[in-house]
């Protein structure tokens, strides 16, 4: 028989990412946030690889980024909007982790499951912020993807990319509540 854990579902059920731009400080302190990577990388993990890292940004590194988002923006020559955006993503915020796919050469474990892993550290690390009390959102947006902002701001290597940064804080309002998928619109039940 199975040992059911009800709160973990019922959390789990019920969870809800607070937008980025409703977290404020306090976020957590470095002994508050270990416990929540330590859960973060106890992910599906095929072949035991470890295809990930952490990089953890506090308030002088996520400004420092706000300006290199600014520069990058101005010479891709993004509009305004754009810019604004990501300037605000790093510079209004007081804690983000970056989680890096750091995929491994393998024979045995495809790149794209090393990837899936790295997304898996993403939803854990957003999940246990979110179950610790912390408002919590994943974010990308274009910076993520250029990299020029990913080696020059976060000093990744050959073959790494962002997989998202997790953005963690004290939440100012209740999140918003939205329309969730249908079930049975996306499931099929096969027997045979």
């Amino acid at each position: 028989m199975p040992a059911p854990n009800p709160q973990a579902l019922d959390f789990l059920l019920t969870r809800r990412s607070r937008p980025a731009k409703t977290l404020t400080a306090p976020a957590p302190t470095r002994e508050e946030l270990r416990p929540l990577l330590t859960a973060a990388l106890r992910v599906p993990d095929h072949g035991k690889l470890e295809p990930w890292r952490l990089i953890v940004l506090e308030k002088p590194a996520l400004a420092r980024l706000a300006a290199l988002a600014g520069a990058r923006a101005e010479a891709l020559e993004l509009d305004a909007a754009k810019r604004a955006k990501a300037v605000a993503q790093f510079g209004d915020a007081d804690l983000a982790v970056a989680v890096i796919s750091a995929p491994k050469p393998s024979e045995k474990v495809p790149e794209i499951e090393q990837l899936h892993s790295a997304a898996c550290v993403c939803l854990s690390l957003l999940n246990a912020a979110l179950a610790a009390g912390w408002g919590a959102n994943w974010l990308s947006g274009w910076a993520s993807h250029d990299a020029e902002f990913c080696r020059e701001g976060l000093g990744l290597r050959e073959g790494e990319s962002v997989a998202g940064f997790i953005h963690v804080g004290t939440e100012t309002k209740p999140a918003p509540e939205r329309p969730r998928p249908d079930l049975d619109a996306l499931t099929e039940w096969r027997d045979a």
